[in-house]
């Protein structure tokens, strides 16, 4: 997510010294815990965990793009978003030959979800209010599909923890304290090159440190996804920055202090993840993604 400047209109920051900044460090150290704590018990509160994170995305995707009555939109994009999550989340137990079926059963579920969105969206605003099914489904299956790779599951949503978190912060501090060239001035003014740099470096260290950790070999490797996944992340960043000065919005809604809504909490995440579960399942198999991630 981006770390932008404080807004003077928020009341939130007013309340702590260090205004927004504050608060984005308190809300983390609430948020970052508990979701280790939900990846490290896995299993059906995992899923229902990711489930609220995707639904709550597209209701705010919908509130941004849209402009008419949402609620058949967003009535069929939740069906889908559940009725898929669902078949992603049982395909972890699912008998040999059956886990690939059901994670392509929960992509056609999401696909019919986005065609029915279609219809029922404003001519105007098809594409945008579609684009919300594929966007808050893969926040769904993603990091089930990681976390459902057996013993090296908790291990591989941590990892990319480490990934998105140390790219966030270092991008944030380092591009303040060196400056220089503006990344993408037109989508977001205030990231930098330097920044970027500077996380995807970052992430690197913190994943060669990660994987010592444990246990894990080939470093190199391990320190190249790290940089491939930064520069995802980073580009999830500006996605959504893109989306929401497209559409005129600072934040995508207001629901985690400090940090603005969902979206804007967990754009990088989302990139990142889709990319992390293809290199897992193309290396690992759908029976192991995780292994597929981290053991080169």
């Amino acid at each position: 997510m981006s770390m932008a400047g404080a807004d003077p209109a928020r009341p939130w920051s007013a309340k702590l010294p260090g205004g927004e900044l504050a608060l984005r460090v308190l809300s983390a150290l609430v948020l970052a815990p508990l979701a280790v704590a939900i990846a490290y018990f896995g299993g059906w509160l995992f899923v229902g965990f990711w489930g609220l994170a995707a639904l709550g995305v597209l209701l705010e995707w919908t509130s941004l793009v849209s402009t008419d009555d949402r609620r058949a939109v967003l009535i069929t994009g939740a069906a889908s978003i559940v009725i898929a999550l669902a078949l992603a989340g049982s395909a972890a137990n699912a008998a040999e030959g059956m886990q690939a079926t059901r994670l392509l059963a929960s992509i056609i579920v999401l696909t019919m979800g986005m065609l029915g969105v279609v219809v029922l969206a404003p001519r105007t605003q098809r594409a945008w209010v579609a684009g919300g099914i594929p966007y808050a489904g893969a926040l769904a299956v993603a990091p089930i599909v990681l976390r459902s790779g057996g013993e090296h599951g908790f291990l591989a949503i941590v990892f990319l923890f480490v990934i998105v978190w140390t790219t966030d912060i270092l991008a944030y501090f380092g591009g303040r304290a060196l400056g220089g060239p503006k990344l993408a001035p037109r989508i977001s003014p205030k990231k930098t090159w330097s920044g970027a740099i500077g996380g995807a470096a970052a992430a690197a260290i913190a994943a060669i440190v990660f994987a010592k950790l444990a246990g894990l070999a080939d470093l190199f490797a391990l320190a190249l996804i790290a940089v491939i996944l930064s520069v995802c992340a980073q580009a999830g960043d500006l996605f959504e920055s893109a989306l929401k000065r497209r559409f005129n919005a600072k934040d995508s809604g207001q629901l985690i202090p400090g940090h603005g809504g969902l979206m804007d909490r967990l754009d990088g995440f989302v990139a990142a993840a889709v990319v992390a579960a293809l290199i897992g399942v193309a290396r690992g198999g759908i029976e192991a993604p995780a292994r597929g991630l981290l053991v080169w």
